[in-house]
């Protein structure tokens, strides 16, 4: 990427000469693991730097703040999950199960996320970010797929959205009871916890015929 379209450097890191490129890759990358861990406010930029191996006056010279380093992450992250978990609105209960696969693998991107959204409530009202036009064209996929028949047109898309993300992030949002099921379910495995989610969001949005 060219330094000069880089919005999170100063004009000084931008103009350095200096090949910092795989630096930033590890601030980034110190910083999702720090912001995981700990949240917005309780993460330190000074760890951060120390496992990035560079300094703080390094870090702020990519990144004006630590709230700032935090929404470069974070909407790294989104968009790494948008990828990820494209929504088929022929088969709902594929899409929970592509959620439940991709939260599993990367538990720390839950984590991530929940602290911004404990911590910055207020980004979740900004209509223009790419979370939100992420929400609004999956919302348009499920009307559409509501004028073709493809899904019963009683439901209001925004709940089918939010009862598929919250029954697909059941486990991850309840690590307390995740752990009690590794001892006391009837299967205690990870696939039998997929099943149970995918067959309950069946249940309600089955697939057509």
């Amino acid at each position: 990427m060219p330094r000069s379209t880089n919005p999170d450097r100063t004009p000084d890191a931008a103009t350095s000469g200096e090949p910092t490129d795989s630096t930033r890759q590890r601030i980034v990358a110190a910083a999702k693991e720090e912001f995981a861990r700990h949240g917005i406010a309780g993460a330190r930029v000074d760890r951060i730097a120390k496992q990035a191996r560079t300094s703080k006056e390094r870090v702020y010279a990519y990144f004006r703040s630590k709230e700032a380093l935090y929404a470069h992450v974070a909407e790294r992250e989104t968009t790494a999950l948008v990828e990820a978990t494209q929504l088929d609105p022929a088969d709902l209960p594929g899409y929970a199960g592509i959620l439940f696969d991709h939260f599993t693998a990367r538990p720390d991107h839950y984590r991530l996320i929940t602290w911004g959204r404990l911590e910055l409530a207020e980004s979740a009202d900004n209509t223009t970010s790419p979370l939100q036009a992420t929400i609004a064209g999956k919302l348009d996929k499920l009307r559409d797929a509501q004028r073709i028949g493809l899904l019963d047109p009683a439901w209001d898309p925004v709940d089918v959205l939010a009862l598929i993300n919250q029954i697909a992030m059941t486990w991850a949002g309840q690590p307390e009871i995740a752990a009690a099921a590794a001892d006391q379910a009837v299967d205690p495995s990870i696939t039998a916890r997929r099943a149970a989610l995918v067959t309950a969001v069946e249940r309600m949005f089955p697939r057509p015929d």
